[in-house]
Parts: C-alpha cells; structure tokens; sequence
C-alpha cells in the first residue's frame, strides 16, 4: 500500500491588525439643526459618516421612531468640527414640539 502526501500553500491576505492601524475617516460635521431627523441623518452620512445618535431634548427618553416627525432643535459637535462614526449627537423635539422658530 502506498500513501501519498501532498502540500498545499495558501497565501492568506493581510488584514487590518497585520500592519499599523489606520486611523478613522473623520469629516467636517455639518450643520443639520432645523432639520427633520431623517434629512439630518442623511445630510451626515452624505458627508461620510453612516451612524450617528439621536437625544430626547425634551429629557423624557423618548425614542425616535419615526424619524421624519422629529426637528433637530441641537447638535454636538458644532458644524465643522471633525467627526467619525457615532460622535454626531443630534438633540431632537417631535415636530409640533418646537416654540421657536428654525
């Protein structure tokens, strides 16, 4: 009986822990106050950032389902400082929340 063995080489590419670490892509936040959640939210990813956060301004915890029925009235950082993913916090009141005028 003969036994053969055969070798097999596989190249494995490099991944993103193999060399240094490349630093997040930040991008100048825009301003985004006045508008409706969902067109804020686009506004940030069209700068190219994809996850941002959304706060209650009103201090009630109230999660915000329908986007479009929510106003940024606030926003952490200010417009043009630099963001990556998750540091853009829009502070939001449901649309007929709003006493001031955007």
């Amino acid at each position: 009986m003969t036994t053969s063995v055969k070798t097999v080489i596989a190249t494995v590419p490099a991944t993103a822990t193999d060399g240094p670490q490349a630093q997040p892509k930040k991008v100048p936040m825009p301003n985004v106050v006045c508008m409706n959640l969902q067109a804020a939210q686009d506004e940030i990813q069209r700068a190219g950032v994809f996850y941002s956060r959304s706060t209650d301004a009103s201090g009630q915890g109230r999660h915000q389902i329908l986007d479009r029925n929510w106003t940024v009235v606030r926003q952490e950082p200010a417009p043009g400082e630099l963001i990556g993913e998750g540091d853009a916090n829009l502070f939001v009141l449901k649309t007929d929340e709003i006493t001031t005028e955007c």
